[in-house]
């Protein structure tokens, strides 16, 4: 049996993506996604934002990667990955995440100032109810 691996963010993109490619030729897209959250210091509740390396790989990461740019908001399903290595004989780690799939969020407003095309309305303002 398999231990399970999945997280779920919605955050915003940190700096436009970039592409890179293994040896192999395999597309790689690399992004920081901003999750912002609170947490409650003495009665008062503070903002927060955590900051998350991803990094998607293949072909469905090569489609999205023109419409990756900063602020973009996304919704992203990721594996955590845990690297480990030793260096100088001090022992280091860091987790990152390996995109399993991604969405495009955000309406016309957010997406002012990307390459995003924009699509028709599905839901217009002017609906008689």
């Amino acid at each position: 049996m398999r231990d399970l691996n999945s997280c779920i963010f919605i955050g915003r993109l940190t700096r436009d993506a970039e592409r890179k490619a293994t040896t192999t030729g395999m597309p790689i897209v690399s992004f920081s996604l901003a999750v912002n959250g609170s947490e409650k210091q003495g009665e008062k509740w503070v903002d927060r934002a955590s900051f998350f390396d991803m990094a998607y790989f293949g072909k469905p990461a090569e489609a999205v990667n023109p419409y990756l740019k900063k602020g973009q908001q996304v919704a992203v399903t990721a594996e955590a990955v845990q690297d480990r290595w030793e260096k100088d004989g001090e022992k280091h780690q860091r987790v990152k995440f390996t995109v399993r799939g991604l969405q495009l969020l955000g309406g016309k407003k957010e997406q002012s100032g990307t390459n995003v095309p924009d699509h028709p309305d599905p839901f217009p303002d002017d609906i008689p109810f």
